[in-house]
Order: C-alpha cells, then structure tokens, then sequence
C-alpha cells in the first residue's frame, strides 16, 4: 500500500512556469492574460480529476491568478475631464485578474487608457495570489459534492480553497491601506473578490455571468419583470429590434428571429432573485432583476453585479406617496435620500450624502416627457423630484406615527421604500452610476392603503408605462460615451485606475 505524501514536506505541484513581459499593445496584453489563466486553472482541474479517479497529488497543488502591473515615475499629463484610466501618481500599481475572457472587452479598455495616458508598458504574468480550487470550474461544478464520498483527506490538506480574509471590500470601501513594498491596487476589486461575486450571481438569478449587460434595472415587483419579459418575447419573434438575445433564469437563450428558447434549461424553481436579459452586442443590452422587498437583498445584488462594472443601474420600484397632493401613480425622481436601511452603515456611514448624478437625472426626466407626452411645467402633474426614505422596516405604519412622521417632514421626503437608497449608495460606493424613478402606489398618512382591489388597478394602468421609462432613460444613457457617463463625482481622493 502506498503511504500517502507529506503535504508538509512535499514542494508544491504548480503549473508550467510563465515568465512575466512587458506589453504596449492592450490586446496582446489580455491575450497573455486568458494563456495565463487557463493555463493555471486547467492545472487545478486535471488534478482535481486525476484525484477524483485515485490518484492523490505528489505535492499540495497550486496555481495563481494572472496579475496586471505598472510602473511610473513621473505624474502623467491627462484630461482632466476622465474619471478613471490613469492613476494617481509615480509608483508600482498591479491587480490580480480572473476570468479574462469573460472581462475581455473591459480589460482591453482599461489597458489601452493606462498606455495612452501614462506611456509606459504594463506588465502581465502570474501573481502570487492562489486560486481557490473551487473557482477553477466557473461552469458550476460542486467540488466539495463531488468529493465527499470518495476521499478521507480534507481537500484544503491538498489545493487552496477560498479564503475571506482576502475577498473583501477594503479597495473600493476606501479603507485599505497598501502594505510597504508592495504594489498599489490598480483596481477596484481583487480576483477572488469577483470570483466570489460570479459564483453568487449565478445562485441568486440562475443565470449565467456572461449574459449580464451593463444597462440594468431592478424592480421589487414581479409586475414588472412579466411585462419585460412579454417585451423581449415580442422583439425576437420580430427580429430583435436591436437586440441580439433574450435570457432568461436557467440559461435559456432565446435568439433574435426565435419565439422560443433554443439553449438552456428551465431551473426547477425561481431563485431568489432571477434576473433577465435583454442581450445587444458589447453588453449594451438590458439586465432586468427582481429583487424582491427589502434593503438586504438590495444590497446583496448589487454587491455582486458590481463586479460586472455596468454603465449604469436604475430602480423601477413601488413607494409610499408622502404628500397629500400625490395621487396614486405619479411618478418620484429621486435627488437625494434618506438611509435608514441601515445594511451599509459599516461600509458606507449614514452621514455620507449620495448625491444626484445630472446625466441619469436627465435622462430619466427626458424619458417620462417622451413616453407620457407631457413636458415642461406640466410635468409637474405627475412626477415630483424630491427625497426618498428608505427604511428596513416594512409595517412601519403600525407604530406611533408622530416620531417617523416628523422626521421625514424635516428631511422633505416626498417617497418612502425599502430599497432605493441601498441601491443608490451602493452605486455610489461602487463607482457604478445609479438613478430611482418610482411610482406611488399607496399613500398611509393619508388613508389610501395598498389593498388587494386598488393594487390591481394600479398594476395594469402603471406597470406598462413605468417600465418602458426605465427602458428608454437605460437606453438614453447608452447612447453616451462610457467617459461621460462615470462621473467624477463617484471618485475619491486616491481612486483606482480601472474604473
């Protein structure tokens, strides 16, 4: 019987080396980035395989993630008008990379931004930091399942597994502080971090992270998500309109010129919060999530999409009409919040304020003009612009009202919700342009309760027209230039060069 090897002993059994080079040419760069990274995750999975078939490793297997680095001597003469592509003074700057394939288009943008603005070459190779065995398999394939029944040893005894310590929040939260003699962060988020994310996404909506697009909508009804679907149904029976694809939970793709889906398979349940795609080349398309009521879940979705870096996320939601001249179905644009949701206090404090971004407030304002007809002053009819309150408590209305009651007069709060702020704070502290156009759908300080007769009238007057606002304000914002459309106003002293 052969004794099994000392993993303590042993020298690590690591994929084929790959020297580090120099690249000025961004697509080269994440040529060598996809070689790097399949290369080391296909080393993980034939020897995952090989033990799934007996053979235990010779030594503790490891493989790293590819790594982006650059070094500057010197400040670099940029357009002030950027955002992001350059950083922010002389110095050593890398980030570890997963999934380039899936980042392509992305990276190659980042990369060809460095070059142009600082005019040195970025280096790509492997990096020290250890892929999880878990993220090696990104097509969904349970490791700890499908070794349970077959070995005694622990499988962190033999491969890295995933380790929280390093998948935070700390680079983007503005709180990570560079350890001496180590590189800066060049982006917002480490790769196991958005390793971590992709896996999510893929539980909570069913759908793959390659269908996500960079224009998304959330909304807290299912309301709505049934008429985008019948939508996207009706524009591939029809050729498209534009679009390439419509997505929906189980990977079921149905392609423009098709009436249904030609891949994929329908998941035995809805996740949690299933999200739809309305694909169009470059991820240009639309990415529509259900998330259901409640800050936690406001937050929890867009932690992950996050990693995605969309263009821009809007809330299409329901709210609880505050003032006395709001009729049911007028329509809220918010420009400021009040956070009462509580769920990011640790990362991004109550006091911080969370301001309008003038493009996506402009954009959703243009679209209620074109969709409802009315424009100018007679706008004013059916939409305020105002605070929004966010609270986590849904049965608020069953307290003492007098307390609650004043602090919102006092904050001029015209809406109240429960997940609005989170998604907007979260835009903010992403870096990821946010925006909320909302719809009265009840008003309890003045007797009209959301009851089952009322909602339903509500529904099939209002859901139409909200939904197809959002549509157009996302696709007005598509129209702009990425650069014009990530604000300044999102950045912080010392930011990332990806954005």
């Amino acid at each position: 019987m052969t004794a099994e090897p000392d993993y303590d002993a042993v020298a690590y059994d690591l994929p084929e080396p790959i020297a580090t080079e120099a690249f000025t040419d961004p697509v080269k760069a994440v040529r060598r980035l996809e070689e790097i990274y399949d290369a080391h995750t296909a080393h993980l999975r034939d020897r995952f395989d090989a033990l799934l078939h007996g053979t235990l490793p010779k030594g503790r297997v490891r493989a790293t993630y590819p790594e982006i680095g650059i070094r500057t001597s010197s400040y670099a003469h940029i357009d002030s008008r950027l955002a992001y592509g350059h950083v922010s003074g002389p110095g050593e700057y890398a980030t570890t990379i997963t999934q380039p394939s899936l980042f392509r288009s992305y990276l190659t943008e980042q990369i060809r931004l460095l070059l142009r603005n600082h005019g040195v070459p970025v280096s790509v190779g492997p990096s020290d930091l250890p892929i999880p065995l878990h993220f090696a398999f990104p097509n969904g394939v349970h490791v700890e399942g499908e070794l349970a029944a077959r070995i005694e040893r622990p499988l962190r005894d033999m491969f890295d597994v995933p380790d929280l310590a390093v998948t935070d929040d700390a680079i983007v939260n503005g709180t990570y502080v560079t350890p001496p003699g180590t590189p800066m962060p060049l982006a917002p988020f480490t790769a196991p971090r958005i390793d971590y994310s992709l896996f999510r996404l893929a539980h909570y909506t069913a759908t793959d992270a390659e269908h996500f697009q960079n224009f998304v909508l959330f909304t807290n009804y299912q309301f709505y998500i049934d008429e985008f679907c019948a939508r996207a149904r009706r524009l591939m029976a029809e050729g498209g309109g534009g679009y390439d694809a419509f997505v929906e939970p189980g990977n079921l793709v149905t392609p423009a010129g098709s009436v249904e889906p030609t891949t994929g398979r329908a998941p035995p349940r809805l996740p949690q919060m299933p999200a739809y795609h309305l694909k169009r080349g470059s991820s240009a398309g639309i990415t529509m999530v259900n998330i259901g009521v409640g800050p936690s879940n406001a937050k929890t979705i867009t932690d992950h999409i996050a990693v995605l870096r969309p263009h821009a996320w809007l809330m299409l939601g329901h709210c609880a009409g505050l003032r006395n001249s709001q009729k049911l179905g007028d329509y809220v644009l918010a420009h400021g919040y009040v956070r009462e949701d509580h769920v990011l206090d640790a990362d991004l404090p109550a006091w911080i304020p969370i301001p309008p971004l003038a493009e996506v407030q402009v954009a959703l304002e243009d679209a209620v003009e074109e969709v409802t007809g009315l424009e100018g002053y007679d706008l004013k009819r059916i939409m305020r612009t105002g605070t929004v309150a966010t609270i986590d408590n849904r049965n608020w209305e069953l307290r003492d009202h007098r307390e609650p009651v004043q602090r919102f007069s006092q904050s001029r709060a015209v809406a109240l919700d429960m997940e609005s702020a989170t998604i907007a704070a979260n835009g903010f502290r992403f870096r990821v342009p946010y925006g909320t156009l909302l719809c009265v759908s009840d008003k309890p300080l003045h007797g009209e309760l959301k009851l089952p007769g009322m909602a339903s009238e509500f529904y099939r007057t209002q859901v139409n027209q909200h939904l197809e606002i959002g549509i157009r304000a996302l696709e007005m914002l598509r129209e702009m230039a990425p650069e014009r459309l990530h604000s300044r106003k999102l950045r912080s002293f010392t930011e990332t060069a990806f954005q």
